[in-house]
């Protein structure tokens, strides 16, 4: 006989005509397109904290990963862990609905110091996968 199991939902996501926030980017009708789950908020939420400096956020100045400011580093082993510690730090603070399983920061084009970052994690409420990749240029 199949054990049941106990599949967890946020209760924001029970109710599907209710918007939760907005995704990026800012180009739907209206201007803003707007999420519906829980898991769609988080992904726009970890985008947001990865394109955002430190200090650019009014009224909460730590808000941000400064990876935008490394761009212009010698791309290095070091950098990519120094990166990597940056953005498994300020993702455990401003959001801690999820869990990194794996953060790969790779230097997508020598020349012009491109950095391409892939974040593998996990909904800490539901334990569903996801994962984002982000180019900065």
């Amino acid at each position: 006989m199949p054990i049941p199991q106990t599949i967890r939902v946020n209760p924001l996501d029970l109710q599907k005509r209710i918007a939760i926030g907005v995704s990026l980017p800012f180009n739907g009708p209206g201007v803003f397109n707007k999420t519906y789950t829980t898991k769609d908020q988080i992904k726009s939420n970890l985008i947001n904290l990865l394109l955002t400096n430190k200090g650019e956020r009014i009224m909460n100045p730590e808000f941000g990963s400064d990876i935008k400011k490394s761009l212009f580093d010698n791309i290095t082993s070091d950098l990519t862990e120094i990166l990597t510690e940056k953005i498994a730090e300020s993702v455990s603070i401003f959001i801690p609905q999820i869990i990194l399983t794996d953060v790969q920061v790779t230097n997508s084009n020598v020349d012009n110091n491109q950095i391409g970052i892939m974040i593998q994690y996990r909904l800490k409420i539901s334990n569903e996968p996801d994962q984002i990749t982000v180019q900065f240029i």
